[in-house]
């Protein structure tokens, strides 16, 4: 993969506080190979795929299965890469079958994923729906839900010693959009304990990613430095806060949607309604409130999901511009 480019804001905010913020533009990030990828292949999910996909070659494998909801950006980005890297991609989808299919899931049967959907108790027993599994399509990659394992965090990490060499000193804080904790752990991992803060800002309503990030971060206990990244896996200069995930997926307020329009209006980047909107309107509300130290350079991570846009305006009306 190329790197995604670090574009500095110029914003009146920003300058009242002294601050310095900057996007990490994954959202741009596309895989290095000769051929155009789709724009859907990029953001975190290209990251925490990268790695996935050595490894299932390493057993040389050529199917994936996996799992998600009916708007998951990651059976979205699995389906790319099925059919960008040319493997089989095997989607387990939360609850019954809809008589029309929603725009992420057409986009995956384009892509020629293979839908399952199980029923929402059923797919609570993931141990049962892979044992189902085994005669149907073994043998098969698995994947875990959100694409988040040990290898998901060794791509996810790549993106630390990028924004280092980008900015050319360590950033004060890198903050981004935190859902399975999975990319969160990746960059703590690989941030550097003695300069820079992360913080993840849930997207889901609860205080579990504590624990979720903390667990996935044990699963580098044992793993080796990788391309650059040197891990620090006993970093505890991190956070998540809770304040901003208005409800959780699929909540929104008019205040957030008004947000997101005006941020683009200014700034020319769209953000997504679950994940970078509530991330970067959360950055912004402790801006004003003086979270942020004079001088301090921010590092916002857009992490893609772009395609969300088209079905939250398709299931609340054209709300987001």
């Amino acid at each position: 993969m190329s790197y995604s480019p670090l574009q500095r804001l110029e914003d009146a905010r920003l300058n009242r506080h002294k601050l310095q913020l900057f996007i990490k533009r994954d959202d741009l990030l596309t895989p290095s190979v000769s051929m155009p990828p789709p724009a859907t292949l990029s953001g975190n999910k290209l990251r925490k795929l990268k790695y996935n996909v050595s490894e299932m070659r390493r057993q040389n494998l050529h199917r994936i299965v996996t799992f998600g909801g009916a708007f998951s950006n990651h059976i979205h980005a699995t389906a790319a890469a099925g059919q960008f890297y040319g493997f089989e991609t095997i989607g387990i989808i939360r609850g019954e079958r809809p008589v029309i299919l929603n725009k992420t899931l057409t986009f995956a049967e384009h892509c020629g994923m293979v839908l399952e959907f199980v029923t929402r108790t059923d797919y609570r027993d993931k141990t049962l729906i892979i044992n189902n599994l085994q005669n149907k399509y073994a043998p098969f990659y698995l994947l875990p839900e959100g694409g988040s394992n040990g290898f998901a965090l060794k791509g996810a990490a790549e993106v630390v010693p990028e924004i280092r060499q980008q900015l050319g000193t360590e950033p004060d804080y890198i903050c981004l959009a935190c859902g399975t904790g999975a990319t969160t752990a990746g960059i703590i991992a690989a941030s550097s304990p003695l300069h820079t803060h992360v913080m993840g800002f849930a997207v889901l309503k609860g205080n579990f990613l504590q624990n979720d990030v903390t667990n996935f971060l044990n699963l580098l206990e044992n793993a080796s430095d990788t391309e650059g990244v040197s891990f620090f896996i006993k970093n505890e200069n991190w956070s998540i806060n809770n304040d901003y995930h208005i409800g959780g997926y699929g909540r929104w307020s008019n205040e957030l949607i008004d947000f997101i329009n005006d941020f683009k209006k200014k700034h020319g980047i769209a953000l997504d309604p679950i994940y970078t909107g509530k991330m970067m309107f959360g950055i912004f509300k402790l801006i004003e409130k003086g979270y942020f130290k004079e001088n301090s350079r921010i590092i916002a991570l857009h992490t893609g999901g772009l395609q969300g846009i088209e079905g939250f305006n398709d299931r609340f009306g054209n709300l987001i511009q």
